[in-house]
């Protein structure tokens, strides 16, 4: 029997992430919802492509993601892009928190998704910006990939 993986539903991903930022360490983040909320993202509506997660105080808050509001919650509906507090362990935060303030890295959200649980998870890692001749060595690099594995299959 093969191992299954686990089942987990995509609910949005930040594709421009690799491009635009060297991506060093991932974390798994969980995220203070309101009810609406969370209806909304099991209808799989969010976006959080030009979002970032900043520090408050001791605190993590995920910045500018919008959940649209939830179409069956009439007036108790909440407020598409308000900032959320990521829930991570005090470890974690501090970790995130010292590479921020000291070598002005940033936060980027990668995957948001259910997990198995149906509770809504983040992965975050710690990003440096990239230049754009870091952009065009890695598209470089990325073509010449693609093209050996062409030269490869065709030669046998």
């Amino acid at each position: 029997m093969a191992s299954e993986k686990p089942k987990t539903k995509l609910i949005a991903e930040n594709r421009r992430a690799r491009y635009d930022y060297f991506l060093e360490d991932n974390v798994e983040a969980g995220i203070m919802l309101v009810g609406t909320e969370i209806k909304a993202l099991r209808d799989g509506r969010a976006n959080i492509a030009e979002s970032y997660a900043a520090v408050e105080g001791r605190e993590i808050v995920l910045i500018n993601a919008d959940i649209p509001p939830y179409k069956q919650a009439n007036r108790f509906n909440h407020e598409p892009r308000r900032p959320r507090k990521l829930l991570l362990h005090r470890k974690q935060i501090d970790r995130l928190i010292g590479a921020v303030q000291r070598d002005g890295q940033t936060i980027i959200p990668l995957r948001l998704y259910l997990n198995e649980a149906g509770k809504a998870k983040l992965e975050i890692a710690l990003a440096k910006g990239k230049k754009l001749h870091d952009k065009r060595e890695t598209e470089a690099n990325r073509d010449w990939q693609r093209d050996k594995a062409r030269l490869m299959r065709e030669r046998g």
